[in-house]
């Protein structure tokens, strides 16, 4: 039977340009001279630190540009609150969303159901897999998920026949 799965991932690759070209671009910005401003990657993570609480938010802007100049959805992005410490010294921490929540996945599976074609839809982890009969079903489903909002970026793989 033909099948898809829907995911949301980001390219890790990607990530990893972005803060590399952040970490450029801080390096040359003149009103970061003589600072200890850090842009830090960590497995899902982006570390930002600085001096005070304005150029943190300046950071993030940076890392926030490079990463939508990368092709990473802002959707898979969750940006924290700010830590100020006592001195005036900030940290904040960008997560990177990979995955589909499982309230987020009964989203997708509603709206697929409401579609109202001859499609099963299971939930697997982190992904949704989609299975029919018809081929012009599954791209039918494609296109109406791709047509919907949803809270995450969807990626669709594994077309089989």
């Amino acid at each position: 039977m033909p099948s898809f799965d829907i995911v949301s991932e980001v390219n890790s690759m990607e990530i990893e340009n972005a803060v590399n070209q952040a970490n450029k671009e801080l390096a040359n910005r003149f009103d970061f001279k003589g600072s200890n401003a850090q842009i830090v990657l960590e497995k899902s993570e982006i570390k930002l630190s600085a001096e005070d609480n304005f150029r943190v938010k300046t950071l993030v802007e940076m890392v926030m540009g490079k990463l939508a100049k990368r092709q990473i959805s802002l959707k898979s992005v969750d940006k924290g609150e700010p830590d100020i410490s006592p001195l005036g010294h900030a940290r904040q921490v960008i997560k990177i969303k990979q995955g589909i929540e499982t309230t987020v996945a009964k989203q997708v599976t509603s709206f697929i159901r409401d579609t109202k074609l001859k499609v099963t839809t299971q939930i697997q982890g982190d992904a949704i897999r989609v299975t029919g009969k018809s081929r012009d079903d599954l791209q039918t489903v494609i296109a109406a998920v791709q047509g919907h909002e949803f809270p995450v970026s969807l990626q669709f793989q594994n077309f089989r026949d």
